[in-house]
């Protein structure tokens, strides 16, 4: 702490700006609340005088502004801040917030609530606390069960140790959101210019060589074992130190359904494909890393294979029901505990080694032979297969550096298995609940200007989104999206699961399937039209590689795109 004074007429807001900036933040993602008139006030005076303050960003959904700062801290792995509208704010925010604790993403979040509904002397806060805005207990109560740490700031003069105390549990393992209520009246209590210290990087932890050595002897003593991955991409240097570990040890690498960002190259010859199933039983040894969800049902347990565990915090707080099966855990920095591995694997039996390689090769073959088979199958059907959606954007992304974030639910699969990408911070899968896609890709771009940023997302899904405040921060924040939607007319995941619930049902008797239908909806492109981005709607297949590569000459020319691809499954 300093003792110097701040400038004349400094306030709350003065210390919230001054926080994010010790705090490194460099943007600050606003969804406009009346009480953030001081921080308002505060940046203008900063711009006017030439002083340093985070880039301010007017957004006008709760659900932008939260999936941007997740979108940005995917790529950036730093704290930013997130200012909400009081407890209405927050809980409109709330399922991004969630999504961005299991994305493992550190953001500050802070909204409000009024401390003496206009009964104190000084600045009256507003009729609209007393009447409707306010929440008992306060909106830190209501945090608590989506955030990594909630809390109330009690004092201007705390103000920015809180902010920084906030920052830091963020940043640290598990990575996720925190939460500060600030009462409307710190923020417009006069304050004394104490500042918090900037904060500093976590230090990173480390499994002790008495805990490798013994894995690293079950790894060499193994005959089939196998590397399951959900989130080791995620981790700043996972991607190629998993790669490195793998190729070291020539051990394949499944990366499940459940695997939400790029973790391995899709088109390695080690990459062993998306099912566990077939090494439940065969497997002698299967390596979790970064995988907090790995056997489904979780009950599922591998026959004969010995479980070693490699997460950081393999045991997520935030999950609710999570199995294991471990029969050792490395507990230390993931990219760090895989290079240590790395580095011992020697001495091995060159005969086993060749005869997994051999079984590896056969499987990577095939798996190459299935997916030109079945996009030899997409290029000849009748209308659009979502196939072929997915392997025209490999095609027209090559060698661009692009990212791919994905919302879709029932493509999923096949976004994944015929995109391909192959490279760190490639891929992400939006975490959470639908309608975040837009907002998180835009986050993405904010991070990493100079490549092209594709969103991939089903129609459902779509709908679920603020798509007009979306579409607005893109314009007004010059972020330039290819937004590919996969439109097949249907909430196919809820069809899909009442007729397998109920496969000889009323519904399958009448053809009445409820909650499922979205042929009223307009063409979902046109949304777009008022804000002067490019267009395109496709229905045959000859018209797919030549709209899709015109939307991304846009986009490489500074206008979002969206293209509404009228799928046939």
């Amino acid at each position: 702490m300093t003792d110097t004074r701040n400038t004349p007429g400094a306030d709350g807001g003065d210390a919230l700006v001054t926080a994010f900036n010790a705090v490194g933040a460099d943007y600050i993602f606003c969804s406009s609340g009346s009480e953030w008139a001081p921080v308002w006030e505060s940046l203008a005076r900063r711009h006017r005088d030439g002083l340093d303050c985070p880039e301010y960003l007017d957004l006008t959904h709760e659900t932008v502004a939260v999936g941007m700062a997740t979108g940005y801290g995917l790529i950036k792995r730093r704290p930013q801040g997130v200012l909400l509208h009081a407890a209405p704010g927050l809980l409109q925010g709330s399922m991004a917030v969630h999504g961005a604790l299991l994305a493992g993403v550190p953001m500050v979040v802070s909204s409000s609530e009024s401390t003496t509904y206009g009964d104190a002397p000084g600045h009256d806060p507003g009729g609209q606390w007393y009447r409707n805005l306010s929440i008992v207990g306060g909106p830190h109560q209501i945090a608590q069960p989506f955030t990594k740490w909630s809390n109330e700031a009690a004092s201007v003069h705390t103000l920015p140790t809180m902010v920084a105390r906030a920052a830091e549990l963020s940043w640290r393992a598990p990575a996720g959101p925190a939460y500060l209520n600030i009462p409307l009246e710190i923020l417009l209590e006069d304050w004394d210019g104490r500042e918090a210290k900037p904060i500093v990087a976590p230090g990173s932890t480390h499994s002790s060589p008495e805990e490798v050595d013994p894995v690293a002897q079950l790894i060499r003593e193994a005959a089939n074992p196998v590397i399951v991955t959900e989130t080791a991409g995620r981790e700043a240097g996972g991607f190629e130190a998993l790669v490195a570990f793998a190729e070291a040890w020539n051990i394949p690498v499944v990366e499940p359904d459940s695997a939400v960002c790029g973790n391995f190259p899709r088109t390695h010859p080690l990459h062993a494909g998306s099912d566990i199933g077939p090494w439940i039983d065969e497997a002698d040894l299967i390596l979790l890393v970064n995988c907090r969800a790995p056997f489904y049902p979780p009950s599922r347990r591998p026959s004969k294979a010995k479980v070693v565990v490699i997460d950081e915090v393999p045991q997520r707080p935030h999950v609710v029901y999570q199995v294991l099966f471990a029969d050792r855990y490395l507990e230390g920095n993931v990219a760090n505990t895989l290079r240590q591995l790395t580095k011992r694997a020697k001495d091995l039996d060159e005969a086993v080694v060749a005869s997994r390689r051999t079984a590896q090769e056969a499987r990577h073959a095939a798996e190459l032979s299935a997916v030109a088979a079945a996009e030899a199958r997409a290029a000849e059907a009748e209308g659009v297969d979502p196939v072929l959606v997915a392997a025209t954007l490999r095609k027209l992304l090559d060698g661009k550096d692009g990212i791919v974030v994905d919302e879709t639910i029932t493509h999923s699969r096949v976004v994944k298995r015929h995109v391909q990408t192959a490279d760190p911070d490639s891929y992400f899968y939006v975490q959470g609940g639908l309608g975040q896609g837009i907002a998180v890709a835009l986050g993405v771009k904010l991070a990493a200007k100079q490549r092209p940023v594709v969103l991939t997302i089903g129609d459902g899904a779509f709908t679920y989104n603020p798509v007009i405040p979306s579409y607005d921060a893109s314009k007004a924040y010059e972020l330039p999206l290819l937004i590919v939607v996969f439109n097949n007319r249907v909430y196919k995941s809820m069809n899909l699961n009442h007729r397998r619930f109920y496969p000889e049902g009323a519904a399958a008797e009448t053809g009445e399937w409820l909650g499922t239908d979205l042929h009223r909806l307009p063409r979902l492109a046109s949304f777009a039209e008022p804000f002067d981005m490019h267009t395109e709607t496709v229905d045959t297949r000859d018209a797919l590689a030549s709209a899709l590569e015109r939307a991304l000459k846009a986009v490489a020319e500074g206008t979002t795109a969206v293209v509404d691809v009228l799928v046939t499954r």
